[in-house]
């Protein structure tokens, strides 16, 4: 029997705008006061109008960009229906067929090509708290979040490992933080991870493919990482033991328990005719030109990935690279220093990257005391290394004895006998002949 993971991904991100999606409520909601940011629009009250947020508009669009995904000419707003208590309306605000990005791909450092389906907006919901008030369970609705931005990225199903969706999820995060769209800080649930995993399976009966799972609302790389793995294992052990297979009526919605490390039944997955979409009525539709598509491409600020091939053009290791490129500072340190002779920019960003010097005024300075070649004079320091060792026959009966550590003691004498001018690697060279000899 072999097995082959079939792993989609949806990605949530809350946008980094001042008002909510179609009103002018604050759309910075995290940790206010329950229900302190709401108005007839966001709660669905009856007669209420949605205006839509250009600046939310334009960031999906820059999204979708950056995602290689092109831009429809003809867009709207869809009315997806289904009744949940954190959605007072009754229905919510989004993108069905006709979504403002679609058919992009993100590049693996592998090279595999994985393709994103589309990139649509719609409005966040509102939070349920489940507590106990006076010894009886209840549920609580705060709706300041109803209403919020959202972008949704939703990629085809290409991924075929928990280590392929993970590094999907870094790049998409590093590219959300690069466009300056949104925080993505996902403990504040600014961007929430949701796997659909199935498994091919093909055995001596013929091809087979496990019902479709969904996990819901992931707040970490890791724990994403995690669902799937237990996804995959749970659905090929279910597919062994009872051999039901996908269909258009078993796709189910699961959590995940990060402590526990398993996922957990919700309920089952609704199919789009269930959420019964229609063009949102009091929306036009949007007719998008070229122009303000090249606008918005040109706003664009150089990508991770682009940064890193950038650096490693300059010299500088790959893994340093992806180090820099994710640091404002150091990166704006290293651009700013490539063109001095004095520097050695691969040597500088290792310096940067594994901290031995911090950015900062002195970086140059700092840069070339450390850099500073010492004496390598051998036979001046063979001398001063051989007074050493006839001082100290006892460090060198311990050395005889194995324990090979004790030449840094030697080299540690010696370059204070030199007021730290030796090198300390031709230092260590000669150091080991001679207590080898």
């Amino acid at each position: 029997m072999t097995t082959t993971p079939l792993i989609g991904l949806e990605v949530h991100v809350e946008l980094k705008t001042k008002s909510k999606m179609f009103c002018s409520c604050s759309a910075d909601h995290f940790g206010k006061s329950p229900n302190t940011q709401t108005c007839p629009v966001c709660l669905g009250l009856p007669g209420a109008l949605p205006v839509p947020n250009q600046a939310a508009i334009d960031s999906c669009i820059k999204i979708g960009l950056a995602l290689n995904c092109s831009v429809n000419h003809l867009s709207k707003f869809d009315r997806k229906q289904y009744f949940y208590p954190d959605l007072a309306k009754g229905y919510q605000i989004s993108q069905y067929d006709q979504p403002f990005c679609e058919n992009g791909f993100i590049t693996l450092d592998s090279g595999k090509k994985i393709g994103i389906e589309r990139v649509h907006q719609e409005e966040d919901t509102g939070k349920l708290q489940h507590t106990t008030i006076k010894g009886e369970k209840v549920s609580l609705v705060d709706y300041n979040r109803s209403g919020v931005p959202l972008v949704e990225i939703v990629s085809k199903p290409d991924l075929s490992s928990s280590d392929e969706a993970k590094e999907y999820l870094k790049k998409i995060h590093e590219i959300i933080k690069a466009l300056g769209v949104s925080n993505a800080d996902m403990e504040k649930g600014e961007m929430r991870l949701e796997p659909t995993v199935n498994v091919h399976i093909e055995d001596e009966k013929g091809s087979h493919y496990t019902p479709l799972v969904e996990v819901k609302n992931i707040n970490s790389f890791n724990f994403a990482q995690q669902a799937i793995d237990y996804e995959i294992k749970r659905q090929i052990d279910d597919f062994i033991s009872s051999g039901i297979e996908k269909s258009n009526t078993n796709k189910t919605t699961r959590g995940y328990d990060s402590i526990k490390k398993v996922t957990f039944l919700q309920r089952t997955k609704e199919e789009a005719k269930d959420y019964r979409y229609f063009p949102e009525p009091d929306i036009p539709p949007f007719v998008i030109d070229d122009i303000y598509v090249e606008n918005l491409k040109n706003s664009l600020p150089e990508l991770p990935d682009q940064v890193v091939a950038n650096l490693v053009g300059l010299g500088v290791e790959i893994k340093f690279a992806k180090i820099i490129a994710k640091d404002g500072s150091m990166l704006k340190a290293v651009l700013e220093l490539r063109d001095d002779r004095e520097i050695d920019i691969p040597k500088l960003a290792s310096l940067l990257a594994n901290k031995k010097i911090s950015v900062g005024k002195n970086l140059k300075a700092d840069y070339q005391s450390l850099n500073k070649k010492g004496n390598t004079n051998e036979e001046e320091l063979t001398k001063i290394v051989e007074a050493i060792i006839e001082a100290n026959p006892g460090v060198v009966a311990e050395f005889k004895k194995g324990k090979t550590n004790v030449q840094g003691f030697f080299v540690g004498q010696a370059m204070k006998q030199t007021a730290g001018s030796a090198d300390p690697q031709t230092l260590s060279k000669i150091v080991s002949k001679l207590l080898n000899q």
